[in-house]
């Protein structure tokens, strides 16, 4: 049996939910040619790629209480700090860098606030705060607001008040639903109480208990659809659209006319999709533009040479909806260049290849850099017997040149007893290996700093 017993199921699903996002008359769509169907249905299933495919991420942890990822339900953390090996098989690409915070606030009610502690001065943390579109539109910790501890409003798009008592920054979201992600530096397994209780003391509370007042009547509970990912690849994503754009209202101006025109194929918010008035030819054209779509999203993530410039503000993405749906396929939450860079390569572990960084052009973080490798096509750990995942500015006896350059190797063969310390073991076939610089400079995120090509030393 499926996720949905039947399309009439997920259909009922989106209807409940109208009958509370909002009271928008149910107009028939506009008369629509088959063309004009087809050109529409294209540009909607672009734009909608990254919320829908950031849906299936946060209906299991926020909505679904089955799920493994499940963090406990909306305006709650939960925390995750261990150090990850090859047994962890849960995430593609982990990191021990930064373990993580996850929230999903659900803003509709009232604002939350987050309160951060003192973190130490040589601890790197930081919360990035993600809209329903996937967009960054915040963020808290070392480089936006310093290790100092500090109370931050996070209100949606309907709250219009100022910034109350006690509250250093209220930080604005264009949609009700908004994503936490937490990042604490993490310096290696002994370090590991020391992060519990940097997470101790990151909390979330609604704005009327951190006043001390009464709370306002609860919003109504929302009857979410299941994510299905097949359903979510063709045009009834639109039915998940439909449903996220409720928790966005008023929509941001830039869109009135985008949004307008989405209309004409039954697309608006807390609307049940699709419309019984569909044309038959028109439906088929809605198919044949979402084909076109995922054609242009296929060529686009495959012509991706990285990350850089694939996350951001809605200002800094310039509503270049294939530019988010990119970045959503090749790392969905990525943070924004300004905080963290990445980049990296993939090669074969049975030619040892060196990595070099010459004096004056080590990694260019104001915090600290990792190289992470992982096996392909699986992108987990790789299970070695030095128990060596990454090694980093963080990694202890790591061996620089006497003028100050690093070089690196990789390779499944040692490099000779000289060089171990400076190796990271590889598997005798296909690996990525992942740079990341937490705080890049000007030069990095600019592009005149980049990672060396890896040199065959076999």
């Amino acid at each position: 049996m499926g996720i949905f017993r039947s399309r009439a199921a997920l259909l009922l699903g989106l209807a409940a939910l109208a009958g509370f996002a909002m009271t928008a008359a149910r107009a028939a769509p506009e008369a629509v040619s088959p063309d004009e169907a087809r050109a529409i249905a294209r540009e909607a299933f672009i734009y909608a790629a990254a919320p829908v495919q950031s849906y299936g991420t946060w209906y299991k942890q926020a909505v679904d209480p089955k799920a493994a990822e499940y963090v406990g339900g909306f305006n709650r953390f939960r925390h995750y700090a261990e150090v990850f090996t090859p047994d962890n098989k849960d995430i593609v690409t982990p990191n021990n860098d930064t373990p993580y915070s996850w929230a999903w606030l659900d803003l509709r009610a009232e604002p939350m606030v987050l309160s951060v502690p003192e973190v130490e001065e040589d601890r790197y943390y930081v919360m990035q705060l993600i809209d329903l579109f996937t967009h960054n539109f915040a963020y808290v910790g070392t480089r936006a607001t310093g290790n100092g501890a500090g109370n931050f409003l996070i209100a949606g798009p309907k709250w219009k008040g100022g910034t109350p008592a006690g509250i250093r920054q209220v930080l604005r979201s264009e949609s009700d639903i908004v994503g936490i992600l937490g990042r604490t530096q993490l310096k290696g397994a002994n370090d590991l109480s020391n992060v519990h209780a940097v997470q101790a003391g990151y909390r979330l509370e609604p704005l009327s208990a951190f006043l001390g007042g009464k709370a306002p009547a609860p919003a109504p509970a929302p009857l979410f659809p299941p994510f299905d990912p097949a359903r979510a690849s063709g045009a009834e994503s639109f039915a998940y659209l439909n449903m996220l754009l409720a928790f966005a209202q008023p929509p941001v101006g830039s869109e009135t006319a985008l949004l307008k025109r989405f209309a004409r194929i039954g697309i608006a918010p807390g609307q049940p999709w699709p419309p019984r008035t569909l044309d038959p030819a028109v439906r088929a054209a809605i198919d044949a533009g979402v084909a076109d779509a995922k054609a242009e999203i296929a060529t686009a993530v495959k012509a991706a040479k990285s990350s850089n410039g694939l996350f951001g503000t809605r200002d800094e993405l310039g509503n270049d909806y294939m530019k988010r749906t990119v970045g959503a396929r090749i790392g969905i939450y990525g943070n924004s260049l300004t905080e963290a860079w990445y980049g990296g390569f993939t090669g074969d572990g049975t030619r040892l290849v060196r990595l070099h960084f010459p004096a004056g052009q080590l990694p260019p973080a104001a915090y600290f850099w990792s190289m992470t490798l992982y096996t392909l096509p699986d992108r987990l750990l790789y299970a070695n017997p030095e128990k060596r995942y990454s090694i980093g500015s963080e990694t202890p006896g790591l061996v620089q040149g006497a003028d100050g350059s690093l070089t690196l190797y990789i390779g499944h063969q040692e490099p000779g007893a000289d060089k171990r310390a400076n190796w990271i073991p590889a598997p005798a076939a296909p690996y990525t290996l992942v740079a990341r610089l937490y705080g890049p400079n000007e030069d990095a995120i600019e592009g005149r700093w980049k990672l060396p090509a890896p040199e065959p030393l076999q």
